[in-house]
């Protein structure tokens, strides 16, 4: 049986050696607390992207070209600390052979290792998190690393920027750092958000995605899906100007629980093969190397 890649691209161009980039899917939802299935989300990206268009009508490019190796998943995890001991592992694997990762989730701890692993590698980091959820508590449920805890744990290393935001507890606020958070419903009405993000985010970027930052009606198949979010074009204006005016040094998309409808599988495929798109777009380099 023929091992599914990202894409469906030809075998020349998911080469984990000559690569730069690498697409490591892992398969958990461990601490989710409401819909299951995220553990189901990193295989039906995959599948989806099979029915892609490979050239990008914008960058006027095929991004595949420069190498997308997708990994082995990750799966059968004892608990979400070894989880993201075992992801925190395998991320710095690759990005010590200077690859430039995407991780598909899963829920959203699955991000924890990754975070950790980028903020060892690199200086002067910012952790983007698009998501409808703060994420911030200190413990959910007897774990630090539940779902819900994820910028608790990456504010650790690196200073976090939120956007999107439309939903938390309220034990959240007594850390919340007002001026680096950006609610949906003040973003709705302010023309200058994304400038505002901008100023906020140092050199280097790592950028978290749960999918429940899209408004439901346009991608429904999230484990917590929350009413007034962004659309496609809020997101994706986001990536072009980070990856213009910053560096995005790798990304992460979590979250999706695959149902019957096939557009948020698919959707969520596009996204990472369009922020790829936008990140290699002035980098013609045949491999990743930091700066």
């Amino acid at each position: 049986m023929k091992r599914r890649n990202f894409g469906d691209i030809p075998a020349e161009f998911d080469d984990l050696e000559k690569s730069p980039v690498v697409i490591v899917p892992v398969a958990y939802d461990g601490t989710s607390t409401w819909i299951k299935g995220a553990d189901r989300g990193p295989s039906a990206i995959i599948e989806a992207s099979a029915s892609m268009e490979l050239y990008d009508i914008e960058t006027g490019t095929e991004v595949y070209r420069k190498g997308i190796f997708t990994d082995k998943t990750m799966k059968n995890f004892k608990s979400p600390e070894a989880m993201a001991r075992a992801v925190h592992e395998r991320i710095t694997y690759h990005l010590d052979r200077d690859k430039f990762t995407v991780l598909l989730g899963g829920e959203h701890s699955v991000s924890i290792g990754a975070i950790e692993a980028y903020a060892e590698k690199y200086r002067d980091l910012t952790i983007l998190q698009l998501d409808a959820h703060a994420d911030t508590r200190e413990e959910y449920e007897g774990s630090r690393y539940n779902h819900a805890c994820v910028m608790a744990r990456a504010r650790e290393h690196s200073p976090i920027v939120q956007a999107g935001i439309r939903s938390m507890d309220a034990s959240e606020r007594a850390s919340m750092k007002r001026e680096r958070i950006f609610f949906a419903e003040n973003m709705r009405n302010d023309r200058k958000w994304i400038k505002k993000i901008l100023t906020l985010l140092t050199k280097n970027v790592y950028v978290t995605i749960d999918l429940d930052v899209f408004d439901p009606s346009m991608l429904p198949s999230t484990g917590t899906p929350e009413p007034g979010g962004l659309n496609w074009y809020d997101v994706i204006d986001l990536m072009r100007e980070v990856s213009k005016k910053r560096r995005i040094v790798g990304f992460d998309v979590v979250e999706l629980c695959p149902g019957p409808e096939k557009s948020s599988d698919f959707t969520a495929a596009k996204l990472v093969y369009k922020i790829l798109s936008l990140v290699f777009l002035d980098n013609p380099l045949a491999t990743f190397k930091p700066r």
